[in-house]
């Protein structure tokens, strides 16, 4: 099931064109990576996928519904997290959460409950924010974004500088999404061996252009066959030295 479709986006401040023609679908279940360097375009695709900024060109549909014409309609089944978590440090992670249940209608203190488990948070939910690992505050960042019970979670840079106990514990839970859950992923990411981990698919942008629609084993293996890591896929496929 299409859960979400791209069509010709693009968005052009001045003559300056940010990102151009970028077409692709993500269906029920995927998990897909979105990578590319530094500034090649990725936060302002999923900016404009979200309607946080507007499009110049194109359509996002979100199970059926145009953000431009229907963003309600679109948007209600939708969870995010855009750079880094918004929290407020000096509640407990139950208050932080009330007030993101106040956004929606009929959320009810049993969800707020269900969804810290969900994140692995039951035990430590009563509990200040300014207590918690910073794994432990991207975990509730997502929380935040699943309270809703949204069919495409979208995710920008999830494990950026967490320790490796952090990295794995949003790694687990991002599988834990996608195969108990059924949400639809769209990770954007510079961290290549974690994308290799919970990706079936991986969409690369360069210079504000789509430039590959793969599924992992075709985005690491070359047309003779050759097999890459990621890392060597990223500098053959995509170009560049390295991801940023």
């Amino acid at each position: 099931m299409e859960v979400l479709k791209c069509e010709n986006l693009e968005k052009r401040v001045g003559k300056n064109i940010l990102v151009e023609n970028i077409n692709f679908t993500i269906n029920k279940g995927d998990v897909v990576g979105f990578i590319g360097a530094n500034g090649a375009g990725k936060t302002t695709t999923i900016k404009l996928i979200l309607g946080l900024i507007k499009l110049t060109k194109g359509k996002v549909l979100i199970n059926g519904f145009d953000i431009k014409k229907d963003f309600i309609r679109a948007i209600e089944k939708v969870g995010a997290i855009v750079e880094t978590p918004d929290l407020y440090m000096y509640l407990s992670g139950y208050d932080n959460l009330k007030i993101t249940a106040n956004n929606y209608k009929n959320i009810s203190k049993d969800r707020i409950y269900e969804v810290a488990k969900i994140v692995g948070l039951e035990n430590r939910i009563k509990d200040k924010v300014s207590t918690y690992s910073l794994g432990m505050r991207q975990r509730l960042g997502i929380a935040e974004a699943i309270i809703n019970s949204p069919e495409l979670l979208i995710l920008d840079e999830p494990t950026n500088g967490l320790d490796i106990e952090g990295v794995i514990e949003v790694r687990n839970l991002i599988k834990d999404l996608s195969e108990k859950r059924d949400i639809a992923i769209l990770i954007s990411s510079h961290n290549l061996p974690e994308i290799e981990n919970v990706c079936n698919r991986i969409i690369a942008i360069k210079n504000g252009k789509l430039v590959l629609d793969n599924t992992l084993e075709e985005f690491k293996t070359l047309e003779d066959g050759t097999k890459l890591t990621s890392e060597q896929a990223f500098i053959k496929k995509v170009g560049g030295s390295k991801i940023d």
